[in-house]
């Protein structure tokens, strides 16, 4: 099982210059990219956002940022500061603009200090930067793994109580028949029904009885239980699926709560929905 939580930083080197790929997830219920590149790289996007999509579900930001040398900061592309100011000069002359921080202005952009920010990317130079990006996608799916097993052992924990509170029950649901017995019998004593044919009674009582039996309930619940166990061993990728399954425990626990028709039942009902709104409020973070 796996958490939609992660991170993952890798550094790429290109040369005399240095990539810096950054991935960090949470949870999302559909796959939301977010991509930051440079300039250089905004060709290859679509790749990225391929690879990115191994990561299955959940917000993903990716940030790629360029990290300036000592080499490459001193390249200087006079070229570009040359056509760029001509241009400008040019407009601003003729619109009567005043031109005495144009070129502090101009020697400010970052791309005028690094030639290759315009450029385009070698399929060298890609093909370093994709193996570091796809170094980082495992690393963050390794993060993603690691806090899945942290989500997956509170989610034993809970699931256990619930069914440890769920062996509880047969042992109340005796006193619960013999409880409805006599309140039947109360209430015909009251009534003053003087004469009552048992075999009559006994049918009545069984209908009754029928009405409030919870043994359905529980076996489908234990059920429900040993399928949320089995899922969160054999999928690594399982949140939808446990949010239906924890779905329909909350169903069962909910009619047999409301059938109890005991106050120890119900008290260990009211317990077994603390245990499931506990797996409820994680299950949002799981792939």
């Amino acid at each position: 099982m796996k958490s939609m939580t992660g991170y993952a930083k890798v550094q790429s080197t290109l040369g005399d210059k240095k990539l810096n790929i950054e991935i960090k997830t949470l949870n999302s219920k559909q796959l939301d990219l977010i991509v930051k590149v440079p300039a250089a790289y905004r060709a290859k996007e679509l790749d990225i956002r391929a690879m990115l999509g191994q990561l299955e579900r959940g917000k993903v930001e990716c940030i790629i940022s360029e990290e300036a040398t000592a080499a490459s900061a001193t390249a200087f592309n006079a070229d570009l500061l040359s056509e760029r100011f001509t241009a400008l000069w040019k407009l601003a002359t003729k619109i009567g603009a005043s031109t005495d921080t144009l070129y502090s202005h101009l020697v400010s952009m970052p791309d005028i200090w690094n030639s290759s920010a315009d450029g385009e990317v070698t399929d060298d130079e890609w093909n370093t930067v994709a193996a570091d990006l796809q170094r980082a996608i495992d690393l963050c799916d390794q993060f993603r793994a690691h806090e899945g097993g942290v989500l997956e052992r509170d989610f034993h924990k809970h699931v256990n109580l619930i069914e440890e509170k769920l062996r509880l029950i047969p042992a109340l649901e005796g006193e619960r028949i013999d409880t409805a017995k006599e309140r039947i019998r109360r209430y015909m004593a009251e009534a003053a029904v003087k004469e009552v044919d048992e075999n009559r009674f006994e049918q009545e009582l069984i209908y009754y009885l029928e009405k409030l039996d919870i043994t359905e309930e529980k076996v489908r619940l234990q059920k429900h239980i040993d399928y949320f166990r089995q899922t969160m061993a054999d999928e690594p990728s399982c949140g939808k699926k446990l949010a239906f399954v924890a779905q329909e425990m909350g169903r069962e626990i909910n009619t047999t709560g409301s059938k109890a028709n005991h106050a120890e039942i119900q008290k260990i009902v009211v317990e077994m929905k603390d245990e499931l709104e506990k797996i409820k409020e994680q299950l949002g973070n799981v792939l």
